[in-house]
């Protein structure tokens, strides 16, 4: 290396070249690389669907999930099974071990499947899929006074011209029912007529198709042969014929049904600003670019807008790529000013040239690091800014370090390029592994494991690159721009403004000359004298420290709580209840919601801080679909609205003030399950999830859910307590009598004909240009409203007789499950709850819940629990970490020890890491903020950080030992001049991050504990670094020399009992 750096000081053409290919090709990239919020976390998992329509959740269960589950297990790379059983669907989701090859065990589990042939017939064909990330953009709603059909056909028309956009990878059309062909015949007339449903569906399918017949080959050429038939209209259908009487009189369809061309019986309703609407879900799959996509739905809609009748209206919400741009906007603007703030401060103690060529080194490794984001599939998101704003700091630290060893150099009187080869040689062992070491140090944050490791294992990345570029720029590029640069800056001002800015350099230089000589030396030298009251001094604030977490005066929660620019409430009724219910519901929550809006118009001058309002039923818009929607994402049950903010920047009043005042206004509502407000922009899961298993009986683990519920109920702080189980809808279990059996009538003849007559029968299934259409046949929509005509229902038997119903069939009332979860072929209920993080925290609460376990266990044996949502979360990303941590600081001590030779040397640099995480958890208390995840992160990332003043401080020690100075004046002399360079350090590192520990936007709120850990971590350990590494060297030797004198004593002791004088020292 030393050959390299002369070569490169003496070639300063290289040099520049060098630096010219990491600028050039970081701006050249910098202009092809997508913007997204956040990175895409691809799940390793595969889904399996399967509807089987009309099916409640114990059929669908028995016939399908646990098949599914059985034919799964044992596949390569499985980590778990869960199971979701709804009403007519049944989603398995197999989650797969970190690293597994998804492809090969989508392949793998799609044989698996394909191999079971017990399926019901009813059933559709199962839908296997790796599971992906959809990044939403922007939603795009059309909304007025319309019928459904219109309203639908314009959303169509948007999805398509959506969908052909640049960079736009899926057009989603939500709130639109699909399309169905309803052929429906009543009782009296199949007994009239003397014929059942499975008659007219099968003559629906036999006069409604087309069918290729083959070809003619005539002199004059070939000619295809085609029979032609298919009906796509509800007209269409009514021209079928039915029945053909003796004396050849045809029956049409339409003579004894009713053919309704419409809509699936589905309850789905979106409102938008009040009006009937449907929405456009645009979102991103691929690489594109996020506010590339946005930007061409926002110019498409101008265009769009004026092709629409009077009164309809296309509206963009739910803007994504808005947060994106204010996002990045303010982390930019954070970056800036730290920069800035550097710059001074290298200013203010170094030569301005010096200065400049040092600060040029963090734009220089920033556009390297660009240069090389597409190797890495990386992009421009807010975790690689904010890794950016992060190491801000941290990259001039090595620039600093031989920027003094080449000042000191010059000050000796050597030429600028021997100044520049000698100073850069001098320190570039311990700058090379002082890098190295904060390389190790990210290390563990960018191999976390879990949902986590994927979302924050990009700062650890892009941290990595930026400080391998920085060494190169600081060891190849900066010595030889110092070697080659004009001095006349150190030759007498040219001006006076030049002077005076010199004579106030040289002030502040002297002053901090002053300060490192005079005052530290002299506070130094007692430190070393009382090392042993000093050091009981340190460890003492150490454990005080560390008191205030397990004492909770520093409160510790893995995630916390942010809220967004959206407040939703969304409630749940109970299984089965009429539509009309729910949308009461609905509207007193916008009742509530308008009432809200009009209070703030009149509160706050300007503009409305609400910029839409939102409602839907039967499908949640805005929050991801909870479980007991299932995975068909509907339920007549369900109901959701929302109110979208303009962006907390521009508003006084917090998300969580216009939440608190919306749930007052609204009140409680009649028959509601469960009612949740709220409005959280990040989460790790549920801040309590409880999973109860162990029996396969669903009432004894709901038992075991109401006492957990009533025990969390008794936690201040613990709100919106719920459990998974919901009653499902009442429901009526038939079964044959024995006087069916001399009929020829079976179980299975009941339950088809009964599904023919209210489910309906599927005669046809058509494509009708982008819609697939079924085509039903059934009983009437006022047959199928009372009880009272299973009752008058007949039954076929084999020969066409028909019996009545109540004569062959009993019928007993129960009620079912609205849903069944499994995990791991077990039936499972899960407890939910939130908390309110400004009284407590999710550990506290579990804490206590943990000491109340052993009497739970004894009134439920059976019953086992695991947690879920944010603790396992938790679990998994702790563990990885901890794993992370030891690897790293025992890569440290190995980088360490290489370059020094030692073996004690090293845990004397490393004894300042436990105080950097003492000034990190200081700096929380300070700034009043709880410990965090993030928090974490910055004191794993402060390991590498904090050693590299305390690595050149021992390798100036060891070198003044080799010159010949004792111990005492080695520690003393290299710990007066590394004073300085520690201090430029130090203060670029903490102001670095400053702007962003006080950033007020929400956007930054999720980053600031770890800059904070890390600003305060530096702060504090450097400080300590002054003190305890002479202090350890004094130390070590006191220890040396005691090892020796033990010794001695041992050997004289030996050589007395032996009767042997000892031999005197030389």
């Amino acid at each position: 290396m030393t050959s390299a750096i002369a070569w490169f000081v003496r070639n300063p053409v290289a040099a520049n070249l060098m630096m010219m290919v990491m600028v050039v090709g970081g701006v050249l990239t910098l202009g092809t690389l997508r913007q997204e919020e956040f990175p895409p976390v691809e799940p390793e998992a595969v889904q399996i669907v399967v509807e089987y329509r009309g099916a409640s959740p114990a059929e669908i269960e028995a016939s399908i999930c646990i098949r599914i589950e059985e034919a799964v297990e044992g596949t390569p790379d499985l980590d778990r099974i869960t199971t979701f059983a709804a009403e007519g669907v049944c989603n398995v989701t197999a989650e797969l071990i970190v690293g597994a090859d998804v492809t090969a065990a989508a392949t793998e589990i799609e044989n698996r499947i394909d191999a079971i042939d017990t399926f019901p017939v009813e059933s559709e064909r199962p839908l296997i899929a790796k599971v992906e990330t959809k990044r939403p953009i922007l939603k795009v709603a059309i909304s007025g006074p319309i019928d459904e059909p219109d309203l639908k056909r314009l959303g169509q028309l948007a999805r398509d011209e959506i969908a052909g956009l640049n960079g736009v990878s899926q057009a989603v059309l939500k709130y639109d029912r699909p399309f169905e062909i309803s052929i429906e015949v009543s009782e009296d007339t199949l007994r009239r007529h003397g014929i059942d449903l499975e008659h007219v569906a099968r003559a629906v399918r036999e006069f409604s198709l087309d069918l290729p017949g083959g070809s003619v080959k005539t002199a004059g050429g070939e000619i295809l042969l085609r029979t032609k038939g298919q009906a796509y209209r509800g007209v269409d259908f009514e021209d079928i014929v039915v029945i053909t009487e003796n004396d050849g009189t045809l029956v049409r369809l339409g003579e004894i049904a009713e053919v309704i061309d419409g809509f699936e019986d589905t309850d789905l309703r979106g409102l938008f600003n009040g009006d009937p609407s449907v929405v456009i879900k645009v979102q991103l799959i691929g690489e594109e670019d996020a506010l590339v996509a946005a930007a061409a739905v926002k110019e498409w809609i101008h265009s769009f807008r004026a092709s629409l009748p009077a009164g309809v209206d296309a509206t963009i919400f739910n803007d994504d790529s808005l947060e994106l741009v204010v996002r990045l906007d303010v982390l930019v603007r954070n970056g800036r000013t730290g920069l800035a703030l550097v710059l001074v401060v290298l200013a203010l103690f170094l030569r301005f040239r010096l200065a400049m060529w040092v600060a040029a080194g963090v734009p220089i490794a920033f556009a390297g690091a660009l240069f090389m984001f597409p190797f890495f599939d990386l992009t421009i998101s807010t975790l690689t800014v904010i890794a950016f704003i992060i190491v801000l700091g941290i990259l001039v630290d090595d620039a600093i370090v031989i920027g003094e060893s080449v000042h000191s150099k010059e000050v000796e009187g050597l030429s600028q390029i021997d100044a520049a080869i000698q100073g850069t040689q001098a320190v570039f062992v311990p700058v090379i592994f002082g890098v190295l070491t904060s390389v190790t140090a990210f290390l563990p944050i960018m191999i976390l494991p879990g949902q986590m490791g994927g979302f924050f294992g990009t700062i650890g990345k892009t941290a990595i690159i930026c400080l391998v570029f920085s060494l190169f720029e600081a060891l190849l590029i900066l010595p030889s721009h110092l070697a080659h640069r004009k001095r006349s800056d150190s030759e007498g001002g040219s001006n006076r403004v030049s002077s005076a800015w010199r004579r106030f350099q040289s002030g502040l230089a002297g002053g901090l000359d002053r300060l490192a000589f005079i005052r530290y030396a002299s506070v130094l030298e007692r430190a070393i004298e009382f090392r042993y009251a000093t050091l009981a001094l340190a460890i003492g604030m150490m454990i005080l420290t560390g008191s205030m977490v397990t004492t909770g005066r520093l409160r510790y929660q893995f995630f916390p709580e942010i809220a967004g620019d959206i407040a939703y409430a969304t409630i749940t009724m109970p299984r089965g209840i009429p539509l009309g219910r729910t949308e009461l519901a609905v509207a007193q929550l916008q009742g509530a919601a308008e009432e809200l809006i009009r209070q703030l118009d009149e509160e706050i001058p300007g503009p409305s801080i609400v910029v839409h309002t939102f409602a839907s039923i039967g499908e949640q818009l805005g929050r991801p679909v909870p479980e007991e929607m299932g995975p068909s994402g509907s339920g007549g049950h369900l109901g959701e609205v929302g109110i979208e903010l303009v962006s907390a920047l521009d508003r006084d009043i917090t998300t969580d003030e216009v939440l608190n005042r919306w749930r007052d206004l609204a009140g409680p509502v009649t028959d509601a399950v469960k009612l949740e407000f709220s409005s959280d922009a990040f989460g790790a899961g549920e801040a309590i999830e409880i999973e109860l298993y162990g029996t396969d009986s669903i009432e004894e683990l709901t038992l075991a859910a109401d006492a957990i519920k009533r025990n969390l109920a008794s936690y201040a702080g613990v709100i919106d307590i719920a459990d998974s189980f919901r009653a499902g809808k009442q429901e009526v279990q038939l079964s044959v009598r024995d006087s069916a059996v001399p009929l020829g009538l079976t179980q299975n003849d009941l339950a088809r004909q009964v599904r023919q007559a209210f489910y309906g029968e599927e005669a046809q299934r058509i494509q009708r240009g982008r819609d697939d259409v079924r085509i039903m046949v059934r009983y009437p929509e006022e047959e199928r409203r009372s009880l009272g005509s299973l009752e008058e229902m007949r039954i076929r038997t084999k020969e066409g007789i028909a019996v009545p119903f109540s004569a062959v069939a009993r019928a007993e009332i129960s009620r079912g499950f609205a849903s069944i979860r499994r995990t791991d072929r077990e039936r499972v209920v899960t407890v939910t709850a939130s908390v309110n993080r400004g009284l407590t925290t999710p550990a506290i609460i579990l804490e206590e819940f943990e000491a109340w376990l052993p009497e739970f266990h004894a009134q439920f044996p059976n019953v086992d629990h695991r947690y879920g949502g944010e603790q396992r979360e938790q679990s998994t990303t702790t563990s990885g970490i901890v794993t992370g941590t030891l690897m790293a600081l025992l890569i440290i001590y190995v980088l360490l020890a290489i370059p020094l030779g030692s073996y004690a040397q090293p845990l004397i640099i490393m004894s300042v890491i436990p105080f950097g995480t003492v000034g990190a958890l200081l700096g929380h208390k300070l700034m009043g903020w709880d410990v965090v995840f993030f928090s974490i992160l910055g004191i794993v990332a402060l390991a590498g950080v904090v050693v590299n003043a305390s690595l050149v401080m021992v390798h100036t020690i060891n070198r003044r030992r080799e010159e010949g100075l004792s111990l005492g004046e080695s520690v003393r002399t290299a710990a007066t001049t590394r004073f300085r360079p520690i201090v430029l350090t130090t203060a670029t590192t903490f102001l670095g991050l400053v702007p962003l520990m006080f950033e007020a936007a929400v956007p930054a709120a999720p980053l600031i504990p770890m800059a904070i850990a890390l600003a305060y971590g530096v702060l504090y350990a450097s400080v300590m670094t002054l003190f305890l590494v002479p202090i350890g060297y004094h130390v070590v030797d006191d220890l040396d020399r005691l090892w020796s004198r033990a010794m001695t004593k041992r050997k004289t002791i030996a050589s007395s009992s032996r009767g042997v004088p000892p031999v005197a020292g030389p």
